[in-house]
Parts: structure tokens; sequence; C-alpha cells
């Protein structure tokens, strides 16, 4: 029976390299029980996702790098990619950002080639990226799918997406706001300023993934079943934040513009890994909350008569535990919590290699190899 399978990556800055680790293992896993030393994760997954830092990943992957690959790329580039401007940080994060786009760009540029489009034959796999443009106040999940409306070259023409550069497109989902300039793109003939993908709802894009390859105005559709469709979805650790000693009187403007948009990432995140599980057949995923539990096979049963998917989730919350179990000290865990940390990127390393040998199993995949 033919089935297909989907890869999404979060959202999360340089603890994208948590990510790495994970799929570093996925595609380990994969290549013993295939004997296939060469495999790359595009050989497996038919259709791979990715928000912001797991935008630049997914095109990665899609264009047939391995994780190896992906992994020298951060870890030369990272620091770079994060080039602070001249003004001092305080007031770039009043009045611009702090970090300058040139040398993310010229990054980009140079592992994805400059005239890459997204609907180049060099790209192996369907991919998804997903920007916010700033101009019209809306998500822009895009993909290269040739049957996507917007990417139909008969009726496009030139201003069908499909011309639009990959590195561009990728750049975009990466533009954190206060911390990168937008993304200027001309779509139609028009300029749009795009943003960072984290700022929809769907910094996790699973369930948009699921979507855009199921939903007929899509013009995909693909076939609905636990048997016929593994989604995987990877997260960058849950930055929920813990302030026990918060008092209403220290709830002013200044607190709400520094933590409304992490809570409504985070509720957005949650709620996206929780239809995943509703709708699809969960075979791994932590604790979602007290009250419900991680909806695993029967425990997500109900609300759905027929599950559309297999579903696995690997996430973990950016708290004391794999960083103790990575033998890493916890004094600096706020700071390894931004998504900027890239003085700590060997450390995020560490703990994505704990997540990765404790969560990830051959047997999640079983079915689909």
């Amino acid at each position: 029976m033919n089935s297909r399978k989907i890869l999404s990556l979060d959202g999360g800055g340089i603890r994208g390299v948590v990510t790495i680790e994970i799929i570093a293992r996925i595609e380990q896993l994969l290549r013993e029980t295939t004997g296939n030393p060469h495999l790359v994760l595009a050989d497996y997954f038919d259709f791979i996702a990715g928000t912001s830092t797991g935008a630049i990943i997914a095109a990665g992957l899609s264009i047939g790098m391995s994780v190896d690959e992906i992994r020298s790329f951060y870890l030369h580039n990272g620091r770079e990619m994060f080039d602070h401007t001249s003004w001092p940080n305080r007031f770039m994060a009043l009045f611009g950002h702090r970090y300058k786009g040139e040398k993310l760009a010229a990054a980009l540029k140079a592992v994805f080639g400059e005239d890459t489009t997204l609907g180049s034959d060099k790209l192996k796999t369907l991919l998804m990226v997903v920007m916010q443009n700033a101009k019209t106040d809306s998500p822009w999940p895009v993909s290269n799918n040739p049957a996507a409306k917007y990417n139909d070259l008969a009726t496009m023409g030139v201003h069908s997406n499909l011309h639009l550069p990959l590195w561009q497109l990728v750049r975009a989902s990466t533009a954190a706001p206060t911390y990168f300039p937008p993304e200027k793109i001309q779509v139609e003939g028009q300029d749009f300023l795009f943003v960072d993908g984290a700022v929809t709802p769907y910094n996790n894009p699973a369930f948009q993934a699921f979507l855009m390859a199921t939903l007929q105005a899509y013009n995909l559709n693909w076939s609905t079943g636990k048997d016929k469709l593994l989604l995987v979805s990877v997260g960058t650790g849950r930055n929920a934040l813990n302030l026990p000693n918060l008092n209403a009187q220290a709830m002013h403007l200044l607190h709400h513009a520094a933590t409304v948009p992490v809570h409504l990432m985070n509720a957005a995140q949650y709620q996206q890994d929780m239809l995943c599980r509703i709708f699809g057949d969960c075979r791994a995923g932590d604790t979602l909350d007290s009250e419900i539990g991680n909806l695993h096979g029967e425990l997500g049963a109900g609300c759905v008569p027929e599950k559309l998917f297999t579903y696995v989730r690997y996430n973990f919350d950016l708290d004391a535990k794999y960083f103790a179990a990575a033998g890493l000290p916890t004094h600096n865990l706020n700071t390894l919590r931004h998504i900027d940390a890239v003085s700590h990127i060997h450390e995020l390393r560490h703990v994505g290699k704990v997540v990765a040998e404790r969560e990830v199993g051959i047997g999640h995949f079983a079915g689909f190899v």
C-alpha cells in the first residue's frame, strides 16, 4: 500500500540545532533499518515543512542535504548570521533591529544557490515555508506544489510563486521582528514586506502541512488514514514563561510588550500539536497538560470517528532536566532559551542529543519504512 510521509519543523532561532540532533537520530535509524548508509531524509519524506529556523532546515533537507551537512552549516554560520548592528542593542530593540540581515541572506544564498527558485528541480520533495505578509497582516504558507493556485504556470506565467528565489523565501520566514529587518519580495508586480512565520499560528506548521496535503483547495489531495499518512513533527523546546513572583502591579505596558508575543506563540504551538493528536493516531509525544495527558492511542479517540494520519511529536521542556542529563550547568538556563543564544550553540547540541536518544525510536515509524 502506498503511503505518504510529512516532516514538520518548528521555529526557534538558534535552538534549531536541537532539531538537527533529533532529525540526525531519525536519519541514522532509517539508514540502519533500510540498510542504505547514504539515505538522506529527502529519500524518505515526501513533504517537508518548516517555519523560521525550521524553514532553513526544511529547505536544506528538501534539496537533498544530509543532516550532517545542515549541522555544519549551522555550526559554521550560526554566529555570523546573528550579526549585530552598530547601534546599541537597547536602542535597536525599541526602534529598529538587533541584527543585520545581509550576512544571513549571504549564507542562505551560498547554501541554496542565488538562482535557485521555489520551482527548481533541485528540490527533491514538496516543501512548505511559512512567513507573515506584514502589509496584508496574513500568514503565507508557500509551497512548491505545482498544482497550487498561485503556482500554476499556465495562468500565473512570470508571476507564479514558483519563480520566487528559494533563499529569499527562507530569509523572509526567519525575519523575526526586532531581531532582523523584514524581507521585501515582489509578488505579482507588487512589493510586500515579510516577517518571521513564528508570528503566525504556524510556528509549529504540522497541522497546516497536513491540511495542505489533503484539503481539496490545495489540489494535492493525498489520501488520509493512519496507515496511509505519517506526520512527524519536531520542536525546538517549549519556552513557557515561569513567573512565580509576578504581581498585578508588575503587569504594566512594558511587561505585556515583552511577554504577550511569547504567550501567543506558545498557545498557538500547543493548539497545533493538540489538533494533530486529536485527528491523528499519536504514537509519541510528551504530556500536553495535566488534565488530558499525552493523547496517545485511545486517549485521543472519541471526537473523530477515524484517525486521519499517524502522528509523532518530538519536543521537550526547556527546563533543567535535559540540561542536567547532558552534564551542563543550569544557572544560565534563561539565556539558553533565547532564539539568539549563539554563544551556547554547542550546549544546545548536547541537549538535542540527549532528547534524541531518549525520545526517538524506530518503532514510531513502523508501517512506514
